[in-house]
Parts: structure tokens; C-alpha cells; sequence
């Protein structure tokens, strides 16, 4: 009989903390467009330099709480759906329903298509961009927060009973395959991967983002 394979856990290695900002108070969704980390703060989107720390932009979009890029544009949840921003010129070009209608929470994009984390519901959407029709549903076992595809590898946050992991799952079943504890009393909302060994979390009301090295 084949024996199962554990799954890998290890603690989370932060290896910065950006901000607070002034007048910052709140950190949802998180992106990386190759150059700035974006962050969803509620009533605008902004970016921030990953080497100086520094913000260099802010788009006025309601951004409640995951944020996405496609190589393009930025895909943003607001209430019950989901805009998707030029980030050149800070305008919605189009939007689309959630599939959660509000209760969604983290926002990645794979190869053409949208993730979304349902929060309560402890559920991953796969949708349709132009149409927000859901293609598929994977479920977890604890509440989702930030969602990120890495190289093939489909990763999203956690959190509950006042801690936060970083999640490897297989994106047919939703099996856990790696879990990264991240320290006692340290949240994560947003998540997204750089492609070079770091994943950016949102900090929730911390108004910090935090980079961690990804294993």
C-alpha cells in the first residue's frame, strides 16, 4: 500500500516590512506588475517601489479587496465585482460580476483566467475575465484570503482564529502540499508571488505589506 505524502510545513521567513503609510490603515488585495507592488487600500489602489519602499502611485478605484495584474491591466474587487483598471491612465474599462457577490476576498491571474478566493465559504474560483462565469471550484479548510499562481504552482493565504498561513494547493482537488506558518498575531490579507523567490502579503490593519521568501 503506497504510503500519503506529508505535507511540507515550515515556519514563514519575513524578509521586509513596508509601511505603515501615513494615512494608510488597511492593506487588502496585493499585485506585482514586474516593476511596483500594488495594494488595495480601500478607496484607491496604490504602488510602491519594492526596493526604495517608497509610494509612487495612487489610482482613485474602489479597491475593498483582491487585487490582481494581468501583464496589462489591474483587476480589482469592489463589493459585488470585479473592475478591471488601466493603470496608465487609472480608468475602469470593464467590470464583472464576483462570483461570491461581495463575500470574495483574494484575486489572482493564470493564464488567461481569474481566481478568486471566497473568504467565509473557505472556497477558489476559477472565472471566465470577460464574462465572470465560473469554470471551476476548489474548496480549503480554512477561511482564503490573498490568492497567487507562481510557475504552475496555485498558492493562497489563510486566516483564522487570529493566524495566517501561506498555502501551496493542487488546483484540480485543493489538497494542501506546503504551508508556510507565518508568526503568532501576523495577518494575511493579500497575496501575490514576484516569480523570483518572494511572495508580498497584505497586512490587513497592520497598513503593512511584508515580503517573504518563497520556499
Amino acid at each position: 500500500m503506497a504510503r500519503m505524502k506529508k505535507t511540507k510545513t515550515r515556519q514563514a521567513e519575513i524578509l521586509r516590512e513596508y509601511g505603515p503609510y501615513p494615512g494608510i490603515d488597511q492593506v487588502h488585495g496585493v499585485t506585482f506588475d514586474g516593476a511596483h507592488v500594488w495594494f488595495a487600500r480601500g478607496e484607491t489602489i496604490v504602488a510602491i517601489d519594492p526596493v526604495g519602499g517608497g509610494l509612487v502611485r495612487e489610482l482613485r478605484v474602489a479597491a475593498e479587496a483582491g487585487t490582481a495584474f494581468d501583464g496589462t491591466y489591474l483587476w480589482q474587487l469592489a463589493g459585488d465585482r470585479i473592475q478591471k483598471v488601466d493603470p496608465r491612465s487609472g480608468q475602469i474599462v470593464a467590470t464583472i460580476p464576483a462570483p461570491a457577490r461581495g463575500r470574495d476576498s483574494g484575486l489572482t491571474w493564470a493564464e488567461g483566467t481569474l481566481w478568486v478566493g471566497e473568504y467565509r465559504a473557505r472556497k477558489i474560483h476559477q472565472i471566465d475575465p470577460e464574462t465572470g462565469a465560473v469554470l471551476r471550484t476548489i474548496e480549503s479548510d480554512r477561511f482564503v484570503t490573498g490568492v497567487s499562481w507562481v510557475k504552475g504552482e496555485l498558492w493562497h493565504g489563510t486566516m483564522e482564529n487570529e493566524r495566517s498561513e501561506l498555502r501551496r494547493v493542487d488546483p484540480e482537488t485543493g489538497k494542501v502540499l506546503e504551508r508556510l506558518e507565518m508568526p503568532a498575531g501576523v495577518v494575511v490579507s493579500g497575496l501575490e508571488a514576484d516569480g523570483a523567490g518572494v511572495f508580498y502579503c497584505g497586512g490587513s490593519t497592520s497598513g503593512k505589506v511584508r515580503a517573504v521568501r518563497k520556499p
